[in-house]
């Protein structure tokens, strides 16, 4: 942004000079990147953010320049005093003169008639000061706009009033198929996304980019119609871009222009037109829908946040100071609860919080003055409660040959609805269950990953594609789901999970010894889960989403379902193009570190043998071997030492449906060698049991 030395002059008295002024700005967030001279005057050039549209003037610099120096704006901007909000000439509320039909996308519009004006060459101040910031003259009036703009900041157009048809202006959208040429005497079309300014048949400009050709102002123009509005921010951004039209007035509109400032900019202009171009102001049009009021920012104790934040002391009515300088006024000395409510000004779009007025309070005391110190850091360098047993997590999947992935948190919707989360996530609303993105950070991945299965598939898609064929992954990480926590917010949950496909390699040797099954799945994960503590784990038969029917187990921790574990789905094998088994098992890893450690306690060896005995109960295909574990040791007897599984037999000599499970028990006394009465008694207690609990009876 190009400002003109002595055009600042002439809104604040400045006794800098413009070398030292360049410094002063720089120091407040203001960065001048050079300052060059042309002709009577030097032009300051200044990089502003995206954040401060109120700098994009003359008048938004002067403010600066007022708080840094403590000298008061002049506001003599003409002949005339106008002081912001007064109206010279009383509005007139003609709605068959000026309509707003899409209040949503203008604001507030503004519409002065002034007659009779000579249309001409500027003269030669007005044109040496736009030229000193880069702006070349048209003619008085339209130079007369660009003046003010680049001095209040806030774009205006002028119309030639008598080529509007009926002398009316109506703000709507633009209707499908509608064209308009330009002021670059470009043909556009228009969309009904886009905000057009109409007469009583057509539309005559796009709304806060461009004016049209045909309603421009020439030298045959007698009478003008002056036009100064407030635009929504985010559809002149969006009509900009799609027109690919980017002009002085749309790159203001879109960072936001004051919405008070309106009526100041048109008696500004008018002034001028008057002045310059011999015009008679008529009637004022202000339609003002909706009342934009000023935000309110609650404080509590602004000194003690500044150094709270930045570790400077500033004093409490030096904060004030700063603030008024800059536009902040004190509303409520209360606030009802202890606070201080501040009026940010219309014209700072960036002040909305108390971090905010922190952060005007601490350019303006210089951040060169804050000092470059360590912040305090209470227990750095720790672990976190659950961090240490996740290390030991880790390091046995480790030794048992799995490799560490870590992929994407997003994912894209073609994972919707196809794999079964953990409980703590689960939604009666599918579609609530989700985590969208509006703005994808990688195309197409609009999903916060709700399960880490995703990922590891494609890992292994991966290294499939790359001749790699036996893996053991797992990954730990977070799965997001739009189910409210505590604090409102989505939920995460900490979630491990673990996949295997192919064989077993053996150290040394080129090729897998056997393949991977489910069972090595089961065996990683439980080998995971006791090296953290978790006591209590069962597997049991389930239907999951993504793994195949028969083959996949649910995982509970003391009775809570915590996971799952089994074969993939054929389906997800086809769609990923895997020709070979894959297992995956996901357990939701925080409930499990919440959750009762399994403490190791020392217990000597056993002094007396054991005593084993298999027996073969006959079952249908539902009744698994942990139903019958749960019936053995629920039992309570006091011989009975382990129960352990042996195998399970289908076919010949058996029903339809039936199989033959059997099991190994272990029993053993603390006392004595059990004799083989003692053991026999013990064993038919515990087999008599099961069949009255379970209705089954073993095998002859």
């Amino acid at each position: 942004m190009n400002i003109s030395y002595n055009w600042l002059k002439h809104l604040i008295d400045i006794d800098l000079s413009a070398g030292e002024l360049a410094q002063a700005l720089t120091r407040v967030g203001l960065a001048v990147e050079g300052v060059h001279a042309f002709r009577d005057d030097l032009v300051l050039d200044i990089d502003v953010t995206s954040n401060r549209p109120d700098c994009l003037s003359h008048l938004g610099v002067a403010r600066e320049i007022a708080a840094i120096t403590g000298r008061r704006l002049k506001h003599d901007l003409g002949a005339n005093d106008v002081a912001e909000g007064e109206i010279p000439y009383p509005a007139v509320l003609a709605p068959e003169v000026v309509k707003i039909e899409d209040s949503d996308l203008c604001f507030r519009f503004t519409a002065r008639f002034i007659r009779n004006v000579k249309v001409g060459p500027s003269p030669r101040q007005l044109v040496d000061r736009l030229e000193a910031v880069g702006e070349r003259a048209i003619n008085n009036i339209a130079d007369i706009t660009n003046y003010v703009m680049l001095e209040l900041g806030q774009p205006m157009h002028a119309f030639d009033l008598d080529k509007l048809a009926e002398n009316r202006i109506v703000v709507r959208r633009a209707r499908s198929g509608e064209t308009l040429k330009t002021l670059d005497e470009v043909e556009r079309k228009l969309d009904a996304s886009m905000l057009a300014i109409c007469d009583a048949e057509k539309p005559v400009a796009v709304g806060g980019v461009m004016g049209g050709f045909d309603s421009a102002i020439t030298e045959g123009t007698t009478n003008v119609l002056l036009e100064v509005a407030y635009f929504d921010r985010g559809n002149i951004r969006s009509t900009s871009r799609k027109l690919n039209l980017s002009t002085e007035a749309s790159y203001r509109f879109e960072r936001g222009v004051d919405v008070n400032n309106l009526i100041r900019a048109s008696d500004r202009a008018t002034e001028m037109i008057v002045k310059l171009a011999g015009g008679q102001p008529a009637d004022f049009f202000d339609v003002y829908p909706s009342l934009i009021s000023a935000r309110e920012i609650a404080a509590t104790d602004l000194p003690s946040e500044v150094v709270r934040l930045t570790g400077l002391n500033v004093a409490e009515e030096d904060c004030r100071r700063i603030l008024n300088d800059l536009g902040v006024q004190p509303r409520d000395e209360n606030g009802g609860r202890g606070e201080i409510l501040y009026l940010s000004p219309t014209w700072r779009h960036d002040l909305s919080i108390e971090e905010d007025l922190v952060e005007e309070v601490v350019r303006h005391t210089g951040y060169e003055n804050i000092e470059t110190l360590l912040p305090p850091a209470f227990g750095a360098g720790e672990y976190q409660p659950a961090e240490g047993r996740k290390r030991l997590l880790r390091q046995k999947l480790v030794d048992l040959g799995f490799d560490e992935a870590i992929s994407y948190s997003f994912i894209d919707e073609s994972s919707d609805g196809r794999f079964e989360t953990v409980a703590s996530l689960h939604s009666d609303d599918a579609e609530r269950e989700f985590v969208t993105l509006q703005d994808a950070v990688i195309e197409g991945a609009v999903r916060m990953r709700p399960t880490l299965v995703p990922g590891l598939l494609n890992a292994i898609r991966l290294n499939f594609n790359h001749q790699r064929r036996d893996l053991c992954l797992f990954e730990i990480g977070r799965v997001f789901a739009s189910v409210p926590s505590e604090n409102e917010l989505p939920t995460e949950r900490e979630i491990l999970t673990l996949a295997v496909t192919g064989g077993e390699l053996y150290q040394g040797r080129a090729q897998a010894g056997r393949p991977l099954d489910f069972y090595d799945a089961k065996g990683a994960l439980e080998a995971a889960l006791d090296v953290v503590g978790a006591a209590g784990v069962t597997f049991e038969a389930g239907d999951i989403e993504h793994l195949k029917k028969g083959q996949s187990a649910v995982v509970s921790l003391n009775g809570a379902s915590i996971g799952s574990i089994g074969r993939l789905s054929d389906d997800l094998s086809g769609s990923h193009k895997f020709r070979q088994p894959v297992y995956v098992a996901e357990v939701d890893l925080q409930a499990v570190l919440n959750g009762p450690v399994s403490v190791p306690a020392y217990r000597p060896l056993e002094k007396f043998p054991a005593v084993v005995r298999d027996v073969s109960f006959l079952v249908d295909a539902g009744t698994s071997f942990e139903t019958l574990r749960r019936s053995i040791l629920g039992q309570q007897n006091e011989l009975l030492r382990n129960v352990d599984f042996v195998d399970v037999y289908t076919g010949k000599g058996l029903e339809p449906g039936q199989r033959s499970l059997t099991l190994r028990l272990e029993y053993r006394s603390g006392e004595r060698t059990l004799t083989d009465d003692e053991a026999d008694r013990a064993h038919e207690t515990v087999i008599k049991g099961v069949e009255q609990h379970l209705g089954i009876k073993p095998r002859v």
